[in-house]
């Protein structure tokens, strides 16, 4: 009779993030989410290229020394939002504050006395409802 080996979980998994320090995930308690799914969606996305794509189909006419959040950003962050359940717009003034659509956005987190702020509703309301 062959004994099944006994596999250990890591105590912790390491995030790499390009040119962006790592994100380290721990069972430690702390922050905690149910979206950690959404970084496989994000790399199946950026391997993929869909909203990067998707993105040059739309026409920016912001002023660029007053843009906060590009197109493709304001694309890829709705678009993740509408995969992971959040249908309503007003679902994105929690979402902003997240760490996890943080990171599938490649945004900097966990940087002292710098919080992470994605697009809230209006921003995002305003992309859906551009007419040119």
């Amino acid at each position: 009779m062959i004994r099944p080996t006994r596999r250990s979980l890591p105590k912790q998994f390491r995030f790499e993030q390009p040119k962006l320090p790592p994100v380290v995930v721990n069972f430690q308690g702390g922050q905690v989410t149910s979206d950690a799914g959404l970084s496989l969606i994000a790399e199946l996305d950026r391997k993929l290229q869909i909203t990067s794509r998707l993105a040059r189909c739309f026409q920016d006419y912001r002023s660029s020394n007053r843009i906060d959040h590009s197109i493709e950003n304001l694309i890829a962050q709705r678009i993740y939002g509408l995969v992971m359940g959040y249908e309503d717009l007003n679902d994105h003034e929690e979402l902003r504050h997240d760490p996890m659509f943080a990171l599938a956005l490649q945004k900097r987190i966990g940087i002292e006395n710098e919080p992470t702020v994605l697009a809230g509703k209006s921003t995002l309301n305003r992309l859906e409802d551009c007419q040119q």
